[in-house]
């Protein structure tokens, strides 16, 4: 065989071996590209192995399909009220169609950027300061939906769309300060109203229990002293005292009148007197409380 011929079908084998190593693209997980050839689209390589036809085919830059987050600068917007204020916002897309992202729009990280903007503005002037400060998540819904319609062509698909920050003026900041403040002393105020109240609550119903347990133990003395007395008058009555036992039961009596801090003490005259007194009131009591009333004494009145 030939020389010449030999490296011909060296040369030959050699291309063929460096054409299909070119023809080779291999795509990692989560990504994608797109092949054109001859400038016009051929397809979409997937991951792992692929083929394409070199010279012919051209494989575009690499698409990322996994989400990525966008973190825009902020943005001047006017409320309803007229109140200029600076707003940042993040938004989470989506690549889900590498051809449509590649040839839907050219920069499509600034289209999204703009869009984000403008649709702010537009959402945020139709609202007052205080509805822009208290409805976040009314704001991020209808910006969400608007921004997803519209980079439907494009092959993305916005998640989420945040805002991040919001900054009225200093001269706003300092009214909402002084009105948190206030709101702050309102409720502390409020709480301390209701701990006096709560502790005075408390102070009446402990005095209350107090008096009650007061005139019970009170009432429980009296009717301890009464049985005591009335089992004791019993006793005597049981135990039928004469004369001479009433008269010394009326010495004790003066005895103790006698250690008292009366200035006058009056002394019965007959002292038999006094044990007369105790017996008419041991029959007294001895009959059920109605005293006998001598012809007597009954003339005399």
């Amino acid at each position: 065989m030939p020389t010449s011929l030999i490296v011909a079908i060296c040369i030959i084998v050699g291309v063929l071996i460096i054409g299909l190593i070119a023809s080779i693209r291999i795509i990692p997980q989560a990504q994608a590209r797109v092949v054109q050839r001859l400038g016009k689209y051929r397809k979409t390589l997937g991951t792992g192995f692929n083929m394409v036809l070199p010279i012919f085919d051209r494989t575009l830059p690499i698409i990322s399909l996994k989400e990525q987050v966008a973190d825009f600068r902020p943005s001047e917007v006017i409320t309803r009220d007229n109140v200029k204020m600076m707003i940042d916002s993040i938004v989470f897309f989506q690549v889900v169609d590498p051809k449509l992202f590649q040839y839907g729009i050219e920069r499509p990280l600034m289209a999204i950027e703009n869009l984000t903007a403008t649709t702010l503005r537009n959402i945020v002037g139709e609202l007052d300061l205080d509805e822009t400060l208290t409805s976040r998540d009314t704001v991020n819904a209808k910006m969400r939906q608007i921004i997803d319609e519209a980079t439907d062509p494009w092959g993305i698909k916005v998640h989420r769309v945040e805002l991040k920050n919001i900054l009225p003026p200093p001269s706003i900041q300092e009214s909402m300060e002084k009105q948190m403040r206030a709101e702050r002393e309102r409720r502390e105020a409020i709480l301390r109203a209701e701990g006096e109240k709560r502790s005075n609550i408390l102070v009446a119903e402990g005095e209350k229990e107090s008096a009650i347990l007061r005139a019970e133990a009170k009432k429980m003395a009296l009717l301890t002293e009464a049985e005591g007395q009335a089992q004791a008058i019993e006793r005597i009555m049981k135990a039928k005292p004469d004369a001479a036992y009433l008269t010394l039961q009326g010495y004790e009596a003066l005895k103790v009148m006698a250690e008292g801090q009366s200035t006058k003490i009056i002394v019965p005259s007959d002292l038999q007197n006094v044990a007369t007194l105790f017996t008419t009131v041991s029959e007294t009591l001895g009959m059920g409380g109605s005293m006998p009333m001598k012809k007597g004494a009954a003339k005399k009145k």
